[in-house]
C-alpha cells in the first residue's frame, strides 16, 4: 500500500503541474475536472481490460488460459451466475492472502466479478473501455 501511495503522489504532482495548481490546494476537484482515475481504479481498469481481451480472444494464450468462466466449470454449470449473458470468472483458491491474492488470475477475476453487468455486457473493446472508465470514475469520485 505504501508504494501505491507514493505512485498516487506522483500522479497528484503531475496533475498539479499540468493544470498549474498550487500544492496547498486540494487535488480531488482537479482530478475530477481533468477526469483522471486514482491509482487503485487505474489498476482495476487495466485488469478488467485484460480480462475483456482474454474473453474475446484478443489476448495472448498464456494469459487467456489462466482465466476460466464459471459456465465452463462442470461442477458450477447449474449455478444462476453461469446462466447470465456475461459469465463471472472463477476466482482460484490461494494459500497466502498476501502473495496469492496479487496473482493475475485471482486479482483479475475479482476485479471482473466486481463490475456491474451493464459494463461487462458491452460488445466492443472501445465501448467497454469507455463504460468501464465511467463506472470506475463514479466509484472513485462519488457525487
Amino acid at each position: 500500500m505504501n508504494l501505491l501511495n507514493k505512485l498516487q503522489a506522483v500522479i497528484n504532482s503531475a496533475a498539479r503541474l499540468v493544470c498549474y495548481l498550487k500544492t496547498a490546494e486540494h487535488i480531488t476537484p482537479l482530478l475530477r475536472y481533468i477526469h483522471w482515475l486514482r491509482i487503485q481504479e487505474r489498476i482495476t481498469f487495466k485488469l478488467c481490460v485484460m480480462a475483456f481481451k482474454c474473453q474475446h480472444n484478443q489476448a495472448p494464450a498464456y494469459l487467456s488460459d489462466q482465466l476460466q468462466q464459471v459456465s465452463q466449470v462442470e461442477s458450477r454449470r447449474r449455478l444462476r451466475s453461469s446462466s447470465r449473458p456475461t459469465s463471472s470468472l472463477v476466482v482460484p483458491v490461494t494459500r497466502r492472502s498476501t502473495l496469492g491474492d496479487r496473482a493475475f488470475p485471482v486479482s483479475t477475476a475479482r476485479a471482473w466479478n466486481s463490475l456491474p453487468s451493464t459494463v461487462t455486457a458491452v460488445p466492443t473493446l472501445s465501448s467497454f473501455r469507455r463504460a468501464l472508465k465511467s463506472d470506475l470514475f463514479t466509484v472513485s469520485f462519488p457525487s
